[in-house]
């Protein structure tokens, strides 16, 4: 929370509408930042490469105030274990209170550290057994069936190895040519899970220009949400596109959908919204046109049931989804800079690819700047010491070519197959890159923005 209840507290005893607005210093002081992890991991396997277990101690920064500390925490400690077929798993996270400018939710929500230790000790431990970090995860990763090491029975949407095989020739390639490549896997939960109430909402009204108009209070970040909800509405029902209208958020209105975090709307709010579809398809079979349905509301709802972090039941499900995904870096053996990564991504089913191929890019990107370069550094006052422009952040000629791969994999019951992709898309990034410039120079990196490439700013 930041503006919040300043602008709240200000419309209550004005009575008017109220707009709270930082200035871009205000913002980099206060405003929450991705948590600080110091971590300590130790894996272990046998000969050929399979996981017998892990454990680990996690410590966040969650700096002057809680924010989200503790959710973050949990999220990057239920899925440091990886997206991999074992069960030995033991870790230990604290959340620390300190002077700094506070943490709080950030892409990848926690998961994106513990996966930089998990994959790291993972591409480690490849060259220990003497086989190649993708072999190792082959050979590891998840399975339809198999138990994740949180208990959970994974369905049959789970597609890991379908990402790692759809980047297996360009890997096998740039291993031949001798380019130095690296690689890594992540996973991440679509919908808020953990036994949280996670429900999604979507109201659909034919009004009198006889045009069926979406209502859900579910705010579009970037995402693309209203134009999901009008294919949603397409695929199901039949109706031209031209007939629907997707009504902007709005509280007079439109139910609640729940929080856009998690990577949870395109699931649940995608399934409500094809419930509604439902309702309205019975009209329609009975021979109503819109203009005979002006006036009519249906409504869709649907809550994501999931069982607590501890219940006591057999084979828990702590998430009704999750995506899966392999990235890869390929460093030029000339200049030292990054020439490509390869990100493949299960989504389920992709209701628009287009869509989907820009939140990989964009992911990408952005964690690759959390990989190389970009450094919040604070004073002894706890304060910002550089501008916004000095953070390093990645400029548009530095980014290299991103190639996005959307990986479908039917199987989940829900929302025509659709797993949300939001958040996984900046997770494996920054151990890939790492492996990538351990393969350049043959220095392993332990700290991010890691050291010695040509990324770096000197002073």
């Amino acid at each position: 929370m930041t503006v919040q209840p300043f602008a709240a507290l200000a419309a209550y005893l004005l009575g008017r509408p109220v707009k709270v607005k930082l200035s871009r210093e205000e913002s980099f002081l206060v405003h929450p930042k991705r948590h600080p992890f110091v971590m300590e991991f130790t894996m272990g396997c046998f000969e050929n490469g399979i996981i017998q277990g892990v454990k680990a101690v996690v410590c966040s920064d969650t700096g002057g105030y809680m924010s989200l500390g503790g959710p973050v925490l949990q999220r990057a400690c239920t899925h440091a274990a990886g997206p991999y077929a074992y069960e030995n798993f033991e870790i230990e996270g604290t959340a620390y209170y300190t002077n700094n400018p506070p943490a709080g939710a950030f892409r990848g929500f926690g998961v994106t550290q513990t996966c930089f230790a998990t994959e790291t000790l993972l591409n480690m431990m490849a060259d220990e057994v003497g086989i190649s970090p993708w072999e190792i995860r082959y050979r590891n990763a998840i399975r339809p069936g198999q138990v994740l090491p949180n208990g959970q029975i994974v369905d049959e949407s789970t597609g890991l190895v379908e990402t790692l095989l759809a980047v297996k020739e360009d890997y096998e390639r740039a291993f031949l040519e001798g380019t130095p490549v690296g690689i890594a896997c992540a996973m991440k939960n679509a919908g808020v899970g953990v036994g949280i109430p996670d429900t999604g909402r979507v109201k659909l009204i034919v009004e009198e220009d006889e045009k069926l108009h979406i209502y859900s209070g579910a705010s579009c970040i970037g995402q693309g949400l209203g134009t999901v909800l009008v294919q949603m509405i397409v695929e199901n029902t039949g109706l031209d596109p031209q007939d629907i209208v997707y009504e902007r958020s709005n509280t007079w209105i439109s139910p609640d959908s729940g929080t856009t975090s998690g990577s949870r709307q395109t699931l649940i709010t995608g399934e409500a919204c094809r419930r509604a579809c439902e309702k309205l398809m019975e009209d329609k079979r009975a021979g109503m046109s819109l203009k005979n349905m002006a006036g009519r509301v249906y409504c869709g709802e649907y809550l994501a049931k999931t069982d607590p972090l501890g219940a006591d039941v057999p084979y828990p499900v702590f998430h009704v989804a999750y995506g899966y995904a392999t990235q890869m870096c390929l460093i030029d053996k000339e200049s030292g800079k990054i020439d490509e990564i390869v990100a493949a991504h299960d989504v389920g089913k992709a209701v628009n690819p287009l869509s989907c191929e820009g939140q990989i890019e964009g992911g990408v990107i952005m964690s690759m700047g959390y990989a190389l370069r970009e450094r919040y550094e604070i004073d002894e006052n706890c304060s910002p010491v550089k501008k916004y422009g000095a953070l390093g952040l990645l400029r548009s000629h530095e980014t290299p070519k991103v190639k996005a791969i959307v990986v479908e994999k039917p199987g989940l019951s829900v929302a025509c197959g659709a797993i949300g992709i939001g958040e996984i898309t900046s997770i494996p990034t920054a151990p890939a890159i790492t492996d990538a410039y351990f393969r350049y120079d043959g220095k392993r990196r332990f700290t991010l923005p890691i050291e010695d490439t040509p990324y770096e700013r000197k002073g």
